[in-house]
């Protein structure tokens, strides 16, 4: 009888190739993927993927006219995403975070005008005008040494480094322990930090267990993913912003998982494994690819957080710099936040839209899914909102400074409650924090009223009470407004009707 293998390649990285290819990841041989690199270990961009879509994705349009970009700007923008310095690699990693999120800003001259045009690295609206390899035994010269490491799975988007995954046999004594280590010791000053600068997530499998963080996390704080299953939406892009992507051949959830995991590879796909060398019993270079299996823990975390439009999603709307650490949403963050824009894009009988409440328990990250939300509005297809995030934490205020630029968005503080009122009346404003005083203070003056439906008032009910006069109160300066309360207090009986208020219990 043959002993099965149960080596780190056979049992997790192999497999986790063949759900990631079924996912719409293109597999780049390590040959192939060092060729993109100009044959240099020290580069961890595919230049040979970059380049192109940079150039045929990127147009400028001024006075009628479509032009490209110089092919000096699509250099230096390029260049740029190389250069960034290393200055603490969680604060470097912020940098380029803007660049991919913001793109680069070029000057270029059309028709004798010199003006600056925005060349941006990532097409986040459209997923599919993006594309998306994987490569593994990804080999990176470390700093300063002609050494190397070599981590087992890297994804690429657009040819940039967007996400790195190590591979543990379950048969090790702590495999989780292992993959994180790691990536931790990738991550520093000596190891391959220029490789971490463009990437967002971070995954550990090992087949029956599976973690996920992001640059910096850690150990402690790496976690497993709980997916939830969500109702199939129509094809399209609503005012909510999400990405409506059909489901594959109408299934959903594990059913759908099922589908991935044993679609069988094609042929060329499974000739690229073999060119690898990476299949190293005749068993599995045999059966790779055709065999029917069950789902595995390894394989629910690829599958929740590595499809294409899942990860872009993930990094352009759920990551966050706070205080110097760099964070990305756990699933109940992100799954509140999305029940809660299909929520508020719906609307009762008079027009308001429909808000609510969230309970989550204290050490939840109740403050952070509150910012989580406010971003996803701010990025929405909701054309003229106004955020009001009224809390009685004044150190929230850079956390949010910090969250809102990363996607273009200026937020303003209110110094008094006459200055919350011009804000909340004014059109420049769009995102505005406040503490729970100054907001009583504002709307405590008679007659001033915002009647617009588009005002969304987020409430952080560290400091309770807020559902009585306070709201109130609130209610009669922002008649239309929708309101949104958070709380880490559990919601009792006797809270039903000032939960009410808000619009019922949302999750």
């Amino acid at each position: 009888m043959q002993i099965p293998d149960m080596t780190e390649n056979a049992i997790s990285q192999v497999p986790a190739l063949h759900v990631l290819q079924n996912m719409g990841w293109h597999y780049l041989t390590p040959d192939e993927a060092l060729n993109l690199r100009g044959d240099r270990l020290a580069n961890v961009i595919l230049d040979g993927i970059l380049a192109p879509w940079l150039r045929e994705h990127n147009r400028i349009h001024h006075k009628g006219q479509e032009v490209p970009f110089a092919e000096g700007n699509i250099l230096s923008a390029m260049q740029a995403l190389k250069e960034t310095p290393l200055d603490g690699l969680v604060r470097s990693n912020e940098q380029v975070y803007d660049l991919l999120c913001l793109g680069k800003s070029m000057q270029q001259s059309v028709d004798g005008d010199i003006k600056s045009f925005t060349l941006r690295y990532v097409d986040w609206e459209n997923p599919e005008n993006n594309i998306y390899h994987v490569t593994e035994e990804f080999v990176v010269e470390r700093t300063g040494s002609r050494e190397t490491y070599r981590p087992d799975i890297v994804l690429f988007v657009n040819g940039i480094p967007f996400s790195v995954i190590e591979c543990k046999s379950p048969a090790r004594k702590e495999p989780m322990t292992e993959a994180i280590s790691q990536h931790l010791r990738n991550q520093k000053d000596e190891g391959i930090p220029k490789l971490f600068l463009t990437v967002q997530l971070l995954l550990a499998i090992s087949k029956n267990d599976a973690k996920y963080g992001t640059v910096g996390t850690p150990s402690k704080f790496w976690a497993g993913w709980r997916e939830q299953e969500e109702e199939k939406k129509a094809e399209g892009k609503g005012e909510d912003g999400f990405w409506r992507l059909p489901e594959w051949k109408g299934l959903i959830g594990e059913a759908l998982l099922q589908q991935v995991v044993n679609q069988e590879l094609t042929e060329s796909e499974i000739d690229s494994i073999h060119a690898s060398g990476m299949l190293s019993t005749q068993e599995s270079s045999e059966s790779y690819g055709k065999i029917s299996r069950q789902i595995t823990e390894q394989d629910r975390l690829l599958f929740a957080l590595c499809r294409p439009e899942r990860l872009l999603e993930l990094c352009y709307r759920y990551v966050l710099f706070d205080a110097g650490v760099k964070k990305v949403a756990r699933y109940q963050q992100y799954f509140c936040v999305r029940k809660l824009m299909t929520r508020i894009a719906s609307r009762d009988q008079d027009g308001r839209r429909n808000g609510g409440v969230v309970w989550h328990t204290q050490g939840s990250g109740k403050s952070l899914t509150m910012v989580l939300l406010a971003k996803s509005i701010a990025l929405s297809n909701i054309l003229d909102y106004k955020i009001v995030l009224v809390t009685d934490r004044v150190d929230l205020d850079e956390q949010l400074f910090r969250t809102f630029y990363h996607c273009g968005k200026e937020v303003e503080q209110a110094r008094t409650g006459k200055n919350l009122l011009e804000m909340l009346q004014g059109t420049r404003q769009r995102i505005i924090t406040t503490v729970i005083d100054k907001f009583e203070a504002a709307v405590g003056r008679a007659g001033e009223r915002n009647e617009s439906s588009d005002i969304f008032v987020l409430v952080d009910e560290g400091h309770r009470g807020q559902y009585g006069p306070r709201h109130a109160k609130m209610r009669r300066v922002l008649p239309n407004a929708c309101y949104i309360g958070f709380t880490g207090t559990p919601v009792m009986k006797k809270d039903k009707d000032t939960v009410a208020k808000f619009g019922g219990l949302v999750d």
